[in-house]
């Protein structure tokens, strides 16, 4: 809350807002393609300095009874930290190590709440990041660092020149 310049009391100021971060449409990535019958589908958002992602994992996910796989849930932080970079820096990357901290049962049929930040990026082409996994009920279930190589234009002869071309367009509407 803020004073008005009118002194006739306090003015709300507008609360930060999820900004839903667009993706590519129609390709086949496991962890955020949209043409992925058996791929998580991963959808984004900002919220201040993080970007975020909500899932509630299903059976097909499931590791030990109940309990999510636990390859399925580093795919989940290595999505969104990979994310995080892209939306902040708009470059094109690569995870170069990860490492993954299992602290709780990630349990399926619970909302889970995945946020990613950028730690350092002072030393390019190197980008460290961290994420973290929540259940409903704001219990951290696991964290995560990794390290991530921006890829240059010409390393990314593999990438077909729409997903390149659709992915530039993306980071130039980014906010």
């Amino acid at each position: 809350m803020v004073h008005d310049a009118g002194g006739k009391g306090k003015i709300s100021m507008p609360a930060e807002v999820k900004i839903k971060i667009q993706k590519p449409q129609g390709y086949h990535c496991f962890a955020c393609g949209t043409a992925n019958p058996i791929g998580l589908n991963l959808q984004f958002y900002r919220f201040g300095d993080a970007v975020y992602s909500d899932i509630t994992l299903g059976k097909n996910h499931e590791g030990w009874e109940n309990v999510a796989h636990g390859g399925i849930v580093s795919t989940m932080l290595d999505e969104v930290m990979s994310w995080t970079i892209m939306y902040f820096k708009k470059i094109f990357l690569v995870t170069r190590k990860m490492e993954v901290k299992y602290i709780r049962p990630v349990l399926i049929g619970t909302p889970l709440v995945i946020k990613g930040e950028v730690m350092d990026d002072s030393k390019p082409p190197r980008i460290k990041a961290r994420a973290d996994i929540r259940d409903d009920e704001n219990n951290l279930l696991v964290r995560s660092l990794g390290e991530f190589v921006e890829l240059p234009m010409e390393k990314l002869s593999s990438v077909p020149e729409g997903l390149k071309e659709e992915m530039l367009s993306l980071f130039n509407n980014f906010e």
